[in-house]
């Protein structure tokens, strides 16, 4: 393992290699000549420190309170801790092919995960389930009953997880409840709707959405009434997160048109909305990441920083 001590950002400029990977929806097949640099971002500087540098394969920061970061590698999850900049794993029982959406639920006592069930009778390609685990570690319980579904967030109640689901042929926004049962449906709209994630007030769930023929940012109501367009520009924008303190939404956006998909290896930038004023700015310069830069919440508590993940291959 490559380690680095914390510093500011000085790799952005270098990291612009063009690359692809064969990708599914929320699913990497992790190449193993890629370095991941881990950073964090200070909101109100535009500080960037590189927690880690590492020759290997990682996605989707989450930030846990007691600051380490959860991260997926491989098909396994594990533990960054801020400080130190040390991995450990996560033990996740007979779950061992978690892809990059995973997430905190609101107590920070439970994990979601979303793991390749192979088991699942399904004749679909790819069989993404969600299950919930202790946030310790330990043999994760299965919610969803329908693949593909891909986890993206938590209601502030902990009562209610949010996913992209694949259903005939159509990816759209579901909701269930943390102890299964049946799905719920909240947008029927042709084309891909993805990332949900909810405000911490729970009155809405951002999401990304190509209903428009241009994938941008969305909300709508958190029983799925009232979408409301909140991009409009050429960039292709995903993975919206609200802050903790419900002042801003952290974003994705690759700035070439990539239709309905979200690769690894393209040339992207992190934005900042503030939902008062819905003004938006750059949050850093544009540099090589993609699938596994943004995917889930990666707020600090404090909603002054975020986490997420560049990129080079050999």
């Amino acid at each position: 393992m490559k380690t680095s001590t914390p510093r500011h950002w000085s790799l952005l400029g270098c990291l612009l290699f063009m690359s692809l990977l064969i990708t599914h929806r929320g699913h990497t097949q992790a190449r193993s000549d890629t370095t991941s640099y881990i950073h964090t971002l200070d909101i109100r500087t535009g500080k960037i420190d590189t927690v880690l540098t590492i020759a290997r394969h990682i996605e989707a920061p989450n930030w846990h309170p007691d600051q380490y970061l959860i991260v997926n590698s491989y098909g396994r999850l594990y533990k960054l801790d801020l400080k130190s900049a040390r991995l450990a794993p996560i033990l996740t029982g007979s779950v061992r092919l978690a892809n990059n959406d995973h997430g905190l639920s609101p107590d920070n006592q439970w994990l979601a995960i979303s793991h390749n069930d192979k088991n699942d009778p399904s004749p679909k390609g790819y069989k993404s389930a969600i299950y919930v685990m202790p946030i310790e570690g330990g043999e994760p319980r299965k919610v969803t009953k329908e693949v593909p579904s891909f986890w993206h967030g938590w209601s502030p109640d902990g009562r209610t997880l949010a996913y992209c689901g694949e259903r005939n042929g159509n990816f759209d926004i579901y909701t269930i409840g943390t102890e299964g049962g049946e799905e719920q449906r909240l947008t029927t709209s042709e084309g891909l709707d993805d990332g949900p994630d909810y405000s911490p007030d729970g009155r809405y769930i951002y999401f990304n959405s190509y209903r428009t023929g241009h994938m941008q940012i969305w909300r709508m109501r958190s029983d799925g009434s009232q979408p409301e367009q909140l991009t409009t520009d050429k960039n292709s924008n995903w993975f919206p997160h609200p802050s903790p303190d419900n002042q801003w939404i952290v974003y994705i956006a690759y700035t070439s048109d990539e239709k309905q998909n979200h690769w690894f290896g393209k040339e992207v930038k992190l934005r900042l909305m503030n939902l008062k004023t819905k003004a938006i700015r750059d949050l850093t310069p544009v540099f090589y990441g993609g699938q596994g830069t943004l995917n889930v919440p990666s707020w600090s508590p404090d909603s002054q920083r975020i986490a997420f993940i560049s990129y080079s291959v050999q």
